[in-house]
């Protein structure tokens, strides 16, 4: 076994698809990382993204991606205690991912807007009805 398979615990198997997903496979992780991308620093600030991760998962969030190495947190107010985040080398490497689902989700799923990680903020999309793939009779309403 090399050094690298004993240095780290596979949660399901020595994978790497299936240890990334371990890592950001959850519903936010990515869209943390996104925002971080795009210069958000504060937990404010991710706060307020479009999608409005509740205030718990983020909390839980930026603690598990910060455990795997992938964000880094440094003190900018101490009272109370307030926390820039940013992203690590490992982390920055997550933009190809992030680029990658762009582009899938561009070409497959109509009407989805690419998001510019270089630019601080983007435009708010439209919010349109879209039906549920699991119950079409919900659609998110303006």
């Amino acid at each position: 076994m090399n050094r690298i398979a004993k240095a780290y615990d596979f949660a399901r198997s020595p994978c790497a698809a299936a240890s990334t997903l371990d890592i950001v496979g959850d519903k936010w992780s990515l869209l943390v990382i996104r925002d971080l991308l795009r210069g958000k620093k504060t937990y404010g600030e991710l706060q307020e993204s479009y999608e409005r991760i509740p205030t718990n998962i983020l909390a839980d969030r930026l603690r598990r991606l910060e455990e795997a190495g992938i964000i880094e947190k440094s003190a900018y107010q101490e009272r109370p205690v307030r926390f820039a985040y940013a992203l690590t080398a490992k982390g920055t490497d997550m933009g190809d991912i992030l680029l990658a689902l762009v582009r899938w989700g561009k070409k497959h799923i109509p009407g989805t807007q690419a998001v510019d990680i270089a630019k601080r903020e983007s435009p708010a999309p439209a919010r349109t009805p879209v039906a549920s793939a699991r119950n079409p009779a919900k659609a998110r309403r303006k």
